[in-house]
């Protein structure tokens, strides 16, 4: 029964995603990055819907979407793809691996959003990515990065990666964290069950410039991480 229900559930999700994929390169093409974002975050609220994901989201009512954010949080599932803009009304784009670019579909339209691929194995192409970000950022465009760099593979949260922090250190910009709780349970890595269920995400405060200009990235990293895992604590 299981087994037949998350059979459902993707084939159902596929379908919706292939009509997704269709109406965003579209408005791509057509309207806004702010107008597309607005339309996906609906789509992929249905998507959620759609594969048995009932979302709720906390910390909205302290968000300033004016402000240019560098977002981080935890990375749980495949479909946090779907439920992270979902969940947080703001336009970004974001820092991706590049495998993620080949990838049927979506690699097509992460790239005419203007996500910004890393290279894991490449040092050099991965500074040049994070460059690519503090101009985007200094430009006013916010960037969403998981500091995890991978999906958990037990729920539990990784260690954050040194990097995304070089970045915040020198971007000038103000941190949002988050956290997804539940996600693991819908759908943990490498299985094909899917089990319906509540996920909350938190939005916690912003974390202003000011209060972190004088920290190194590795205190940075530890001070982000405590945030991200309280806030996750707190909604489990």
């Amino acid at each position: 029964m299981k087994t037949f229900r998350s059979a459902l559930l993707w084939a159902a999700g596929s379908v919706f995603f292939a009509l997704t994929f269709v109406i965003l390169s579209a408005g791509l093409f057509l309207l806004s990055r702010e107008r597309v974002f607005r339309l996906a975050r609906f789509l992929f609220s249905v998507q959620t819907k759609i594969m048995g994901i009932r979302l709720t989201v906390s910390g909205l009512a302290g968000l300033d979407r004016t402000r240019t954010y560098l977002i981080m949080g935890n990375h749980q599932s495949l479909f946090d793809l779907f439920v992270i803009p979902a969940a947080i009304p703001l336009t970004y784009v974001a820092v991706e691996a590049a495998y993620h670019f080949s990838i049927p579909l979506w690699g097509s339209l992460v790239t005419r959003w203007g996500c910004i691929p890393i290279y894991r194995n490449n040092l050099e192409k991965a500074k040049q990515s994070l460059e690519v970000a503090r101009q985007r950022l200094r430009e006013g465009t916010s960037i969403i990065i998981l500091p995890e760099g991978h999906r958990t593979l037990t729920g539990e949260m990784g260690e954050f990666k040194k990097g995304p922090f070089h970045l915040a250190c020198q971007a000038g910009a103000d941190i949002l964290p988050f956290a997804i709780c539940g996600l693991f349970d819908y759908h943990p890595k490498g299985t094909f069950h899917l089990n319906p269920k509540p996920v909350h995400v938190a939005i916690g405060s912003a974390i202003p410039q000011a209060a972190i200009a004088d920290m190194a990235p590795a205190q940075l990293r530890d001070y982000v991480r405590d945030i991200i895992a309280n806030l996750a604590g707190v909604h489990s």
